[in-house]
C-alpha cells in the first residue's frame, strides 16, 4: 500500500490522544473512544472506538477490538474492527482478524484465519394487512 492510499484512513485524524512511546511497554487494558497510536509495546486485551495506529516500531500482544486499524509492526492476537483493517507490508500479525473490510498489502505476514462477515441488520415489523385483521410478526433481513 503506497504512503497516498494509507493517508485515506488517517485523513480525517485531527489528533492522537493516547500514545504509546517507542522506548514504552504498557501493561493492561486501553478502553478509549479517542484515536490511539503505539510506537512501543502493549501487553493487554483492549476495547479502543477510535482508530488504532501500530507503527513498524509498535508490538501489541492481546486482543484488540475497536472501529479502525492500520497494522504496520507486530500484533500477536485476534483483532476485531467495526469498520477496516489495513496491514501494510511492515506488519507481521499472528491472530485472527475480523471485519467486514480488510485490505493486506504484499508483503504483510498474517498467520491467522480472515472473516469478513457482515452480519444482517434484523428490523421487525408488525404486517397489518390480512383477511381475518390479525397481526402478523415479520422479521426482515437486511444488509
Amino acid at each position: 500500500m503506497s504512503q497516498s492510499k494509507t493517508r485515506r484512513t488517517l485523513d480525517d485524524i485531527i489528533r492522537f490522544t493516547s500514545s504509546v512511546g517507542e522506548s514504552s511497554t504498557f501493561i493492561g487494558s486501553i478502553d478509549t473512544t479517542d484515536n490511539v497510536i503505539v510506537r512501543g509495546t502493549v501487553i493487554g486485551d483492549s476495547k479502543i472506538d477510535g482508530i488504532v495506529v501500530i507503527e513498524s516500531s509498535g508490538k501489541w500482544l492481546g486482543n484488540i477490538r475497536g472501529h479502525t486499524f492500520v497494522i504496520k509492526g507486530q500484533v500477536e492476537g485476534d483483532i476485531t474492527a467495526l469498520y477496516k483493517i489495513e496491514i501494510q507490508k511492515s506488519a507481521q500479525l499472528i491472530g485472527n482478524i475480523y471485519s467486514p473490510r480488510i485490505a493486506i498489502e504484499r508483503g504483510a505476514i498474517h498467520d491467522g484465519h480472515v472473516n469478513m462477515e457482515h452480519k444482517p441488520q434484523i428490523t421487525t415489523f408488525k404486517e397489518k394487512r390480512s383477511k381475518n385483521n390479525s397481526t402478523t410478526e415479520v422479521k426482515s433481513y437486511k444488509k
